[in-house]
This record gives structure tokens, sequence and C-alpha cells, in this order.
């Protein structure tokens, strides 16, 4: 499913002479359906950037600005139409007031601003929730979590977002396009041989209904994949449960490591489509040396493979002659 061909650093004593054998080495990779790349080198973990044994520098915020908590969020959020809001459990769903997709919601996941753990509730209500909102729209819908500043998430309080377009984000666009050119030559489903392939690999976590492997090509630290055997979210709400306590294995995984920030994204095809695409869910561990600073590298950079960005281009230049010339 994948080629990779790996080199050997030139200075063998660039991290000492006892150093693993593979902390060496360079392995480039490439995935064969997609031709997506990616590059692993071991030896620069060594830099210990991102090892901590608990949260405690992530406990930021102003808790009482924050418009995600119990006592503003039903006076700062918006509302659909109706003036309604989800709720499930402790989760609150709203229109996203500042949306970067045609249909954008946000899915606060608990009362408590920045809670040190999650319980398997609280992602099965916040999940809940974003099949809800979704389930109807036309598009392309996906499911995001930006968890903590140094992963993107402009609000510290723990919240998912959901978003659907007429069109496919570049990466989901292209597994898509590929899934299909791979069954019409094939007769055989790429995802479900993907998925026996990496039961049987060195890189398999857990799972059966959901096969739960780290991704041989990663798109981030530790990325981690849970491949799901439906296509659109319409069938998504039967797997919600299973897809809740197979996340926080995850998160715990993470933790242990050191890592408290990351991205997950699950991407799910049109309503209408052939299901010779499967959806699957990414997570990856994010490193950031300064957990004080917000992120501009979110979901969609990381995951998805298009920036968000702030500036039109077209009044950069007039911005420029006003403030520097």
């Amino acid at each position: 499913m994948f080629s990779e061909s790996v080199i050997r650093l030139e200075n063998n004593n660039l991290y000492g002479s006892s150093d693993n054998y593979k902390n060496h080495l360079i392995n480039f990779r490439c995935e064969t359906l997609t031709g997506f790349k990616s590059r692993i080198s071991p030896a620069r973990a060594k830099r210990e950037i991102d090892c901590r044994s608990d949260n405690t520098s992530f406990e930021q915020g102003k808790i009482n600005a924050c418009p995600f908590c119990p006592e503003r969020i039903y006076s700062e959020t918006p509302v659909f139409a109706g003036n309604k809001r989800i709720e499930i459990g402790e989760s609150v769903t709203f229109p996203n007031l500042f949306p970067f997709s045609k249909t954008h919601v946000v899915t606060v996941i608990t009362k408590e601003h920045s809670p040190c753990s999650f319980t398997k509730r609280q992602i099965e209500d916040a999940l809940q929730a974003q099949y809800m909102a979704l389930k109807d729209t036309a598009g392309y819908p996906s499911v995001n979590w930006n968890n903590l500043s140094s992963a993107g998430a402009s609000m510290i309080h723990p919240h998912m977002q959901g978003i659907s377009d007429d069109s496919p984000s570049y990466v989901t666009g292209v597994y898509i396009k590929k899934s299909r050119e791979y069954f019409l030559k094939n007769n055989k489903n790429y995802w479900d041989i993907l998925s026996c392939c990496e039961v049987n690999s060195e890189r398999y976590l857990f799972g059966d209904e959901i096969v739960w492997s780290a991704n041989p090509v990663p798109f981030g630290e530790k990325e981690i994949r849970g491949y799901m055997p439906v296509s659109k979210i319409c069938d998504f709400s039967e797997y919600v449960d299973l897809l809740s306590s197979d996340i926080l294995k995850i998160i715990d995984y993470y933790k242990k490591s050191g890592h408290f920030a990351y991205n997950m994204t699950i991407r799910f095809g049109k309503k209408d489509s052939d299901e010779s695409f499967k959806a699957f869910v990414s997570v990856i561990a994010r490193i950031n040396p300064n957990p004080d600073s917000t992120s501009d590298s979110a979901y969609m950079e990381r995951l998805n493979f298009e920036p968000v960005v702030l500036t039109i281009p077209e009044e950069i230049g007039a911005d420029y002659r006003h403030k520097c010339r």
C-alpha cells in the first residue's frame, strides 16, 4: 500500500554512538494510491520539545471571558433556524459565528472550561450532536477537532467543528477519486483490502469493526487512523458509541506519550456516493514548544491540506502602499 526508501545519515556520530541504529535513518514514504508523501526522522525526537507528564501548562485562557462556558454560551453563541441549538448531554451545538464552509457548526463538548480528561459519554454526545447537525447536508461532511491552542484551537474550551461543502477538501477529494479509480481497475474496494493489510501489520493497534493502526505515510506526528465500514454520514450514528471508546484510547495513548494537543478529522463521502470510498478517522499529535501561543495550523491545514487564512490577497497591495510608502 506504500513504497519507501531509507537513507542513513552521513555523520553516524551526530546523535551519539550509543543510539539505536534506527535513529540514524531517514525514511521517505509514498502512499501508492494517492501519491501523498511523508518523511520520517526518528532522530528529531531527541529535541524533546513536547514531552510532558501532565497538561498543567495548557490550563490557560480567561474563563470569565469564554463564550463556551455555561454562564455565557446561551447569550453569546448563534442559533439554528427556530431559535434552537442541539443539546445532548453536556454538549451544545450551534452555527459557527465565523464560518469558512457552506455548513459550519460548533459542538462544545464539556461544561468544564479546561478538563484534564474526557469521559466516553462526553465524546459520544458530542459526536452524536455532530451527526445530527450534518446528516442532512448535501455535500461532503467531516467532523473535526482541534484540541488546545498548539493544535490551532482558537478557544481552549474543548469543541468539535463540523463542516460540509459542495466540493470535498483537497485530501478527501484525492482519496475519493483514487478509490473510485482503484475499484474500476481492480473490481475490489481499496479500503477493505487496506484494513486487512493493517490488521496483519506491525502498525496495527486494535479494533475489528473499526480498524485502528498507525498510518504508514503519516500526515503528522504519531498519526493514527481508524478505518470505518461505512461511507456516508447517514450511516455514522450506529458507530458513534464504539468510536467514542476508541477515540478515548487514542487520547490516552497520546497523553502517556506526553502529547496533550491533537487534531482529528473524520471524513465522509456524499449521500449518493458509490461507496468505493469509505469513511476514516485521522488523528495526529501536535508538537509546539510554546503552548501559550495559538498555532495558525489546524485541522484544515494539517489533515486536509487547505490553508485557512485571514487576508484577501487583493487587499494586500493597497495595504502595503498605505503603510509602507
